[in-house]
């Protein structure tokens, strides 16, 4: 292309070598084959995603098409880095949750500061003070929520790089991470957050903490029904010991204190509290909670979150507003997404001002796009946050965001949206 410099010879090999990696599958491991799953087999039973269209896109790997090979070739990058690492589990960590029991997940407030200097006396440094949006780096001397993180990523890679290459090293170093954090009952996780983001000096725990496990848990549903399509080393006593803990996890949700305290939150904690009700009772079976959740959120979240020109004016309150403009709708358009395996048509939904997903998404586009500057507070703004609401409205059938996905700055390690087709949030932050 005419001013962009030349690249080495040696480069172009390794880039070569790297695309034929990919193009022409390796030897499997020992016991597997490629795609040991035939594709006459049935659509994976996810929750969010759209098991038809993992299927759709495994056929077109394997007939070459060049855009998912490319997307397949970062993918299954990301799943050999996470082979060498993990399992991790809650028990690992050196503090005590305040109920005495390590199999508790335990995580601090990140937008919560100390006033005064740690001291003997004073260990936490309290008393604690709240700056929005800023995040408190000490909190990560927990390491729960860190590795939380990890845990919820590395299945989720390694889960989808399995199903589109049938490499058995992928699925079976997915199944020991989940087996390790919710099965095995030496290092399993309790099914509560009854110690999430707690502030020092002043709460053991609370309900906005339940969004250290909704922002991402969904993807962990999907993952698992990945793998009950046969996946080598998935056995059936960890099928079981998992929906075990989804069904515990979903009882916690629904009868804790803080569950309900979540679910009357009307900002995007609101939000993803729904869009994670709604997943795990489709995954444990609760076809009609699932439903009702996704057709009360018509009025409940998007009347009440979005204003008739498509801003939400909870989340533009905020000091990051871009972030938690494009947060919020990725709860939403994940929990529309939940919706249409259940019959219920988010994305159709306009409220009494004419707004909707669509309007919200259209919104964005400008700033998303370059095209003008957001117009609101942000400590930190990425464009590229909002790519995947945008290739979740196009599917919709939104034309101006299917006519604004070539002008999208692309996220960090590229554009994936094509093996696992549901928003997912690009820039993380916590709270």
């Amino acid at each position: 292309m005419k001013g962009r410099p030349r690249r080495r010879r040696g480069a172009l090999l390794a880039a070569a070598a790297v695309l034929a990696a990919v193009l022409v599958p390796t030897a499997p491991a020992a016991g597997a084959t490629p795609h040991s799953h035939p594709h006459s087999a049935p659509a994976p039973g996810t929750v969010v995603l759209d098991g038809a269209a993992l299927q759709q896109a495994r056929r077109r790997i394997d007939h070459g098409d060049p855009v998912l090979r490319r997307e397949l070739a970062d993918l299954t990058a990301r799943a050999d880095g996470w082979l060498g690492q993990g399992p991790w589990t809650v028990t690992s960590k050196p503090q005590t949750p305040p109920g005495g029991d390590r199999h508790d997940y335990l995580s601090e407030a990140p937008y919560f500061w100390p006033t005064q200097p740690k001291s003997a006396s004073n260990p936490w440094g309290c008393p604690y003070v709240q700056e929005d949006g800023q995040r408190y780096p000490g909190v990560d001397a927990i390491p729960d929520h860190g590795n939380r993180g990890r845990m919820f990523d590395a299945v989720y890679t390694l889960t989808l790089a399995w199903y589109y290459t049938g490499r058995a090293a992928y699925a079976q170093h997915a199944a020991r991470i989940l087996r390790t954090w919710f099965v095995d009952p030496a290092t399993r996780m309790n099914p509560n957050l009854d110690h999430a983001q707690f502030v020092p000096c002043q709460s053991d725990g609370r309900a906005i903490g339940v969004i250290d496990f909704s922002q991402e848990f969904t993807s962990v549903l999907d993952a698992t029904a990945v793998l009950d399509t046969g996946a080598p080393g998935w056995s059936r006593a960890d099928r079981g010991g998992m929906l075990g803990w989804d069904k515990a996890f979903l009882r916690w949700l629904r009868t804790s204190p803080f569950g309900p305290q979540e679910a009357a939150e009307r900002n995007n904690h609101g939000s993803f509290y729904d869009m994670q009700l709604a997943a795990l009772a489709l995954a444990t079976g609760d076809t009609a909670l699932a439903r009702d959740t996704v057709r009360a959120a018509e009025t409940q979240r998007l009347d009440m979150q979005i204003a008739a020109d498509g801003s939400q004016p909870l989340e533009l309150a905020r000091t990051r507003s871009w972030h938690y403009s494009t947060f919020n709708l990725v709860a939403l358009t994940r929990l529309a997404a939940i919706g249409r395996h259940v019959g219920v048509n988010l994305w159709g939904h306009r409220t009494a001002d004419g707004a909707s997903l669509f309007r919200a998404v259209d919104y964005l586009l400008p700033a998303a796009t370059g095209a003008a500057p957001w117009g609101h507070q942000e400590l930190e703004f990425h464009a590229y946050a909002a790519s995947d609401i945008v290739h979740a409205a196009a599917d919709a059938g939104d034309p101006a965001a299917r006519a604004a996905l070539p002008t999208l700055q692309p996220p960090p390690g590229g554009d994936d949206y094509g093996l696992r087709p549901a928003p997912e949030q690009l820039d993380p932050i916590s709270g």
